[in-house]
């Protein structure tokens, strides 16, 4: 393995993080988003060095790593309301804070560089369901997909009745919404994981964040390629797929290409090596 490129990759992974931490510690004069960013970027610079040397598990460290931090530490203990509504509560109160520039950042103009990176190596829902029997679909993908965009919906109007209405205690109602989001999202994900047998049923059909992610990343920078003069057609990639990628269709109109999770599976899979 060359080892000069199996520090580079990391490296300028945690080169954006630390540019991002700087900046909004600089912007902001918190020191909490410099911690914030350098960790976060620190674990994924972590976990994508670890790949580089071929460690299986390499992805599921940053996802325990940055999935328990969001979830534990800045969910439960912050009190921070990380999921959707969040996002819409800071942005109906005008703060560019906490919720707000985690969705900038990961979920808004961070696709636009890593895709949906943030299902792979991030999400906290996706932490739990990745430890399900599914992780390879075992039936074709359902045609459902359209719920995702009842669910986002719902989030919207769910925040703008609570400031129509002008319920005080906002942000006790914020923390608890945060608490049964997550319970619903687990209760459902894992439903849906042994219904269609598919640990990212959850992600494909109901995850309203997605409607977010799948635009951007049309245009990401980072993108498994697949070189077609040592591709020999033999399908392994997309059976071990979790998001039923056609990665060998080099075009952004690949099938289903805007739901590539980064997870490096089908890189791992091919006997060639030519992805």
């Amino acid at each position: 393995m060359n080892n000069k490129r199996s520090w580079l990759i990391p490296l300028g992974m945690w080169t954006v993080f630390e540019i991002v931490a700087v900046t909004l510690w600089l912007a902001k004069d918190n020191l909490f988003y410099l911690l914030n960013f350098s960790y976060i970027g620190t674990s994924i610079a972590l976990g994508l060095f670890l790949f580089q040397r071929n460690y299986k598990h390499a992805r599921r460290i940053v996802q325990l790593l940055v999935g328990s931090y969001m979830l534990l530490y800045l969910g439960l203990i912050c009190r921070e309301n990380m999921q959707i509504e969040g996002f819409w509560y800071y942005l109906f109160t005008g703060v560019f804070e906490a919720a707000t520039i985690h969705y900038a950042v990961a979920k808004i103009f961070g696709p636009l560089l890593f895709g949906r990176g943030w299902c792979g190596y991030a999400c906290w829902t996706a932490m739990v369901l990745d430890f399900l029997p599914y992780k390879v679909p075992q039936s074709p993908r359902k045609k459902i997909g359209f719920i995702r965009y009842i669910s986002f919906a719902a989030a919207l109007v769910f925040m703008a009745s609570l400031f129509l209405s002008h319920v005080g205690n906002i942000e006790q109602i914020m923390f608890w919404a945060f608490i049964i989001g997550n319970v619903l999202y687990y209760a459902v994900g894992i439903i849906l994981a042994f219904a269609f047998k598919d640990n990212r049923a959850f992600c494909k059909y109901i995850c309203p964040i997605t409607v977010f992610l799948k635009p951007m990343s049309y245009f990401a920078l980072l993108r498994v390629k697949c070189d077609k003069e040592k591709c020999v057609s033999c399908g392994k990639c997309k059976r071990v797929c979790p998001m039923d990628v056609d990665v060998t269709d080099n075009s952004r109109k690949r099938e289903n290409g805007t739901e590539c999770i980064l997870c490096m599976e089908c890189v791992k899979a091919c006997p060639k090596k030519a992805l």
